[in-house]
């Protein structure tokens, strides 16, 4: 009777096994639907800038000659005689980037020595949050912290400083970027197998030569990621030099002068005092692109550095 019991229930069973299945696969062809519309909006996201930017960028270059607007050293397009060299926003722009890294590799890779070496497990859990909240502070507050405390500070201890110069504006990015460069560096160290640093103890070597001849060489290439990346960053950032670099087109080599870098420049004239389809209005456009060329080309290196030169360990 027993059998008989559990031979009737089978059918039922196995339809409801066959639905719960039916089911699981349902909410799996969903959530596959949701991320690939997710990819595509990303992707179409992107190809609509890049569409948007060629487009004015054409029709800026039909009015402006290319060997003018690389070839000339001065940049007046809102100015009456108007001149369109582009190198003076570049020159800014690598002047500030520059001085960001100075700032923010090596202290972010000692950070990240520090952390992935040094510090115990539980300091590590609280000191990398800590480290990260620099990176979630707004950039405009970073801006007006670079004109009201760095650049008197400046003065001091530089008396021909300027009001607004590259080097307050470099300090600061500097810092806002350093947990970008710590927190990258810092998963690329501990990715570093434990047998290599436990060979390199049994050998003899200190704490210090493990981590600087054994587990940076082998995470050189996260390392260089990062440093890249950061460096990406340095160059698309917008607010610290609007507010702290100035609005003076030129090229120096002096970070104590005020300078103006691409992202400065699309924000003056983006304020509206520019009217539209005007080829001053044009220009920002085709500083964008260059831009948008310049870090594009600094992520591929960054790919390609990760790539070629990865560990892998087994």
């Amino acid at each position: 009777m027993a059998v008989t019991d559990f031979q009737s229930q089978m059918p039922q069973r196995n339809n409801d096994l066959g639905a719960s299945r039916r089911q699981r696969a349902l909410g799996e062809q969903i959530i596959q639907f949701i991320l690939l519309v997710c990819a595509v909006v990303s992707i179409g996201t992107t190809i609509g800038i890049i569409l948007v930017l060629l487009q004015e960028t054409i029709l800026f270059f039909q009015q402006v000659s290319p060997l003018e607007f690389f070839g000339d050293t001065r940049w007046t397009p809102l100015f009456a005689s108007q001149r369109f060299g582009v190198w003076p926003l570049v020159v800014g722009t690598v002047l500030v980037a520059v001085g960001a890294m100075v700032v923010a590799l090596p202290l972010g890779l000692l950070a990240a020595i520090y952390l992935s070496e040094y510090a115990s497990p539980r300091l590590r859990r609280l000191l990398k949050p800590i480290l990260e909240i620099l990176a979630g502070i707004p950039t405009v507050v970073y801006g007006y912290f670079a004109l009201t405390f760095v650049t008197p500070l400046l003065k001091q201890i530089f008396p021909g400083t300027q009001t607004f110069n590259a080097l307050s504006a470099s300090i600061v990015m500097g810092i806002m970027i350093l947990p970008t460069v710590a927190s990258i560096s810092e998963d690329a160290l501990s990715a570093v197998p434990r047998s290599l640093r436990e060979a390199a103890y049994g050998l003899g070597a200190t704490k210090f030569e493990v981590a600087t001849r054994i587990v940076v060489p082998a995470a050189l290439s996260g390392i260089s990621a990062a440093f890249i990346l950061a460096i990406s960053r340095a160059i698309g950032e917008t607010m610290i030099v609007a507010i702290a670099a100035g609005q003076q087109p030129k090229i120096t080599f002096n970070p104590l002068e005020s300078i103006e870098t691409m992202t400065a420049y699309i924000v003056q004239v983006s304020l509206g005092d520019t009217p539209h389809q005007s080829l001053a209005y044009k220009t920002i456009f085709a500083v964008g692109m260059l831009l948008f060329v310049m870090t594009f080309a600094l992520n591929l290196i960054s790919h390609w550095i990760t790539r070629r030169y990865r560990e892998v360990y087994e």
